[in-house]
């Protein structure tokens, strides 16, 4: 039986918009009832439009987004179980040696005051980690290494390194503090697409060898397939499906997963153009679509659709859907193949 790293239950975040002069305050639910289990040592992928709740539900993993209803628990490698709900001062200080972030810009992230030994080590000097300097500079020599990053690095400013560097300074950042859990938000889409390979490279053989739980979050559905051990596919603050990435790209079972996958742009002329086309925009959070929230968009969408919230069921092994009509759906037009590791 797999472990469990990351354990959510029925976890809603909401966020007060004001107070109406009249009724309820408008509230933005960023997160809405989410049930979700992440195996330890997995690469699980989180992907969706902008706008449906990758990143509020990657924070609260980390306690760093507001817990409105349910839970988020953190079982370290050691088996002490963290409450993102309920942390106090010392079990919050614990947890974070033991979950780290990666940031979407590499330029934004890191200080440009600091020279590159200093942002590798701020966490441990912070975190009171290492009983010496000579102790503090053995870790971030060796993180540096795993990173990618010489020695003579260490010596220089932020300014002085390409993005693809910077990303790998942020890495090692993150994994100084030996942590068990890491989200990575959007942490490649930044860069170009030759050092997007050598970083997601790079993350996949750090997770491999230091047995990192990581969730991955991405609007690319490209970039998951090749990464990833589990996908989730998210719209307006619910997960709509979940699956292997080879299982999900061969059979997807929601709509909005089938128009993700066929408009993956195509080398192949004969695949131009069959993208489909979802009409209108993602609705607002504020005010969502009553029943099947994906229903205003959905080529499929039935009286069923308007009236009933679809629940996430079973559909195979592994594979997960939440859609009324989920067996009817046949193969994308345009179907990405997976591997272990993405060409570099």
């Amino acid at each position: 039986m797999t472990e469990t790293a990351i354990r959510i239950r029925d976890l809603e975040v909401h966020y007060p918009l004001g107070r109406r002069i009249f009724g309820k305050p408008d509230v933005l639910k960023a997160v809405a009832g989410i049930t979700l289990d992440i195996p330890r040592g997995s690469f699980f992928g989180l992907v969706g439009e902008s706008g449906s709740g990758k990143t509020t539900l990657g924070r609260a993993t980390l306690a760093a987004a507001p817990i409105s209803t349910g839970s988020v628990e953190v079982i370290d490698s050691q088996g002490e179980t963290f409450d993102m709900a309920r942390l106090d001062r010392d079990a919050e200080r614990r947890f974070r040696r033991r979950a780290q972030l990666i940031f979407q810009d590499p330029y934004a992230a890191l200080s440009p005051r600091m020279t590159v030994r200093d942002i590798i080590a701020e966490p441990l000097e912070v975190m009171k980690l290492c009983k010496s300097r000579d102790e503090v500079n053995d870790r971030v020599r060796e993180i540096a290494a795993k990173c990618r990053l010489n020695v003579e690095h260490l010596r220089r400013f932020p300014h002085a390194f390409s993005g693809g560097q910077r990303q790998r300074i942020s890495i090692a950042r993150a994994l100084v503090t030996n942590p068990d859990y890491i989200v990575a938000d959007e942490s490649v889409a930044a860069l170009d697409v030759s050092i997007q390979a050598d970083i997601l490279n790079l993350l996949k053989q750090l997770q491999r060898d230091l047995g990192l739980t990581f969730m991955f979050i991405s609007h690319d559905l490209s970039v998951v397939a090749h990464t990833c051990d589990h996908v989730a596919v998210m719209y307006l603050g619910r997960i709509v499906e979940t699956a292997p990435p080879r299982r999900l790209f061969a059979a997807p079972r929601h709509p909005y997963t089938r128009a993700l996958i066929s408009a993956i742009p195509s080398l192949d002329p004969d695949d131009r153009g069959r993208a489909e086309r979802l009409e209108g925009e993602i609705p607002s959070p504020a005010n969502p679509p009553s029943g099947c929230t994906f229903h205003t968009r959905c080529p499929m969408a039935r009286d069923r659709c308007r009236a009933e919230v679809p629940q996430l069921r079973q559909m195979a092994d592994g594979h997960h859907s939440a859609c009324h009509f989920a067996e009817d759906l046949a193969a994308p037009a345009t179907v990405v193949p997976t591997s272990e590791k993405v060409p570099g």
